[in-house]
């Protein structure tokens, strides 16, 4: 597996738990797990066999839900649910692909810039990876860009399939992962000019008078 910062690695789907951080007290929503005889993995609402596995979501609020109050009622309780923030890179051809799925599909989204070493280092804590692009869904993380698992993992937090954002709504715009700090007030003051250097005074002789014979200066 190559080590670039930057690569990007396709995941086979995975049964996750998609367990979200609540504000508020949480509820329990079960989807269930089916794999068919090729292989494909499925999601639903619904056992579609015996064998299909059941998985518990939790659902609760987002912090950054205030944001989207422009949405319709039913995108803004999915955004509150299951917030979606896309990872990205700079000539990063996947990352390209993945953004305009979320787009045409009509997912809300902020999306965070991993480009600088700062922001690949925070990657790394974030995601115990350096794989781009990544997708978090509430707390569930997508690593790498598989257009099926998106898809299937979206349809189950219940995103729409065709786009239902106003024809005005525009996401934010991109910001790096790690926000640069800003010059300290010490840092940002300008330095004072070097005092220039005073001659040295003249010497001083001391008065002799006839009751001070030694010079003895007072």
């Amino acid at each position: 597996m190559s080590t670039d910062p930057f690569s990007v690695v396709t995941q086979a789907t995975c049964v996750a738990l998609m367990t979200l951080t609540s504000l508020a007290s949480a509820q329990a929503q079960t989807v269930y797990r089916g794999v068919a005889a090729n292989g494909q993995v499925t999601f639903s609402d619904r056992p579609s066999s015996r064998a299909s596995q059941p998985i518990q979501i939790r659902i609760s609020a987002a912090a950054n839900a205030g944001q989207y109050t422009n949405l319709p009622l039913a995108l803004r309780q999915l955004v509150a649910n299951y917030p979606v923030t896309f990872y990205s890179a700079s000539g990063c051809a996947p990352c390209d692909k993945g953004r305009t799925l979320l787009t045409e599909r009509g997912v809300p989204f902020i999306e965070k810039t991993v480009d600088q070493p700062q922001d690949v280092q925070a990657l790394k804590r974030l995601s115990d990876s350096t794989a781009l692009p990544l997708l978090t869904l509430g707390a569930h993380q997508l690593k790498g860009f598989s257009a099926t698992e998106w898809q299937q993992y979206l349809g189950v937090a219940g995103y729409p399939e065709t786009s239902q954002l106003p024809t005005n709504y525009r996401n934010p715009p991109a910001t790096p992962l790690v926000t640069a700090a800003a010059p300290s007030a010490a840092a940002s003051a300008p330095t004072p000019a070097p005092a220039r250097a005073q001659p040295a005074p003249a010497p001083v002789t001391p008065r002799t008078t006839p009751s001070n014979p030694a010079g003895i200066q007072f």
